[in-house]
């Protein structure tokens, strides 16, 4: 899956960037439409990097990487759309780390291992859309190569790494682009092209790297070869051409790895989703006035909403007497629950308001 940046605006050595998330076999990454962040002196001073003694080596680096990463393929019924991206291989067993947006709304997950080429079934085991980030397992995998992971509190502005992963979304063997950490800080605006959603990730990395779609979930790793973040997005001219210079963006593995023990230890939060998901089967919006729940735009055919009686115009206003005020406390308010949980929604609609009774069915991460 590939993000698209479209708006860039600076100050205080943070930078916003607009970006889109496309459901495409193979989404693109297009032009960086903005000015370079600024940094204070005193941010700067502080976290840039002296000279290494040994500066990176891009080919032993790609060279080590590479038998821990896989090429990740997710596809939405009923049209086969999906995503290609990458992953980095966690556990000898199969456990991988991506980015959830590779595999958001997906139906099926197939992955490749680079190190030994086999093609795996993939389930997700969890995800924090929030954090983009999403962990899956491997049926059947065992003697995976396993990835080194770093420490990204460990990192310096101007420190060289590398961007590894499944560019292009072509599979084969991952390709890297070598860059440096231009801030430790950057925060991100995503917009979902394909449910208008949007996503904000903050203490992001930014490198002064052409990354390109299908890198999403690869590696971001030192000059070491240890991994030191997850690639998420990316913006600017590959090229660099024109002003408007090359960027890569990756969660810090520190991030990533918290939101991994997370849903090792089988105990969802309001962020962090683990197992199968959930799903009422609706798509909801903010109800009009704000503050009074989750407006019902439409409720799938034979899915539970729908089954249940709910309807275009009905409003959510609570779940298990949870109060429900928007169209993301709803979501938050069934991020704890597992397929077939009955849940009991209070309702407002043309007939007044009502309760009901509803078994949650198996959905796609969302």
């Amino acid at each position: 899956m590939g993000k698209q940046a479209i708006r860039a605006r600076s100050g205080g050595g943070r930078v916003l960037v607009m970006i889109v998330t496309i459901l495409l076999v193979v989404a693109a990454f297009l032009d960086y439409r903005g000015e370079p962040p600024s940094r204070t002196g005193a941010e700067a001073s502080a976290a840039i990097a002296p000279a290494p003694s040994n500066p990176l080596d891009p080919v032993s680096v790609t060279a080590a990487m590479r038998p821990a990463l896989v090429n990740i393929s997710a596809s939405t019924k009923p049209f086969g759309l999906g995503a290609a991206g990458s992953g980095i291989v966690l556990s000898a067993d199969g456990e991988v780390l991506t980015s959830h947006h590779v595999i958001k709304g997906a139906d099926t997950v197939t992955v490749t291992d680079v190190g030994n080429g086999k093609i795996y079934d993939a389930v997700v085991l969890g995800y924090d859309s929030g954090a983009d980030i999403a962990v899956l397992d491997l049926s059947a995998a065992s003697e995976l190569t396993t990835a080194t992971l770093g420490n990204s509190a460990d990192l310096r502005v101007h420190d060289e790494v590398m961007a590894i992963g499944n560019a292009g979304g072509t599979g084969g063997a991952p390709t890297g682009v070598q860059g440096r950490i231009t801030n430790l800080d950057s925060a991100i605006v995503a917009l979902n092209v394909g449910d208008l959603s949007q996503k904000a990730l903050s203490g992001m990395l930014e490198v002064a790297a052409g990354v390109t779609s299908g890198q999403s979930g690869g590696a971001l790793v030192d000059r070491k070869g240890a991994v030191v973040g997850v690639i998420a997005a990316a913006s600017g001219e590959s090229t660099g051409a024109d002003g408007h210079p090359a960027n890569g963006y990756a969660v810090p593995i520190d991030t990533a790895m918290r939101v991994v023990h997370q849903i090792r230890s089988g105990t969802p939060t309001d962020t962090v989703h683990v197992g199968p998901t959930a799903t009422l089967g609706v798509i909801t919006s903010n109800a009009l006035p704000t503050g009074t729940g989750a407006r019902v735009d439409a409720a799938v055919h034979g899915m539970p909403a729908h089954t249940a009686g709910l309807g275009t115009g009905d409003v959510i206003t609570s779940v298990d007497g949870r109060v429900i005020d928007t169209a993301h406390a709803l979501r938050v308010a069934l991020n704890g629950h597992r397929p077939h949980d009955t849940v009991r929604l209070t309702v407002t609609g043309a007939g007044g308001q009502r309760t009901l009774a509803v078994v949650l069915a198996v959905g796609p991460p969302n």
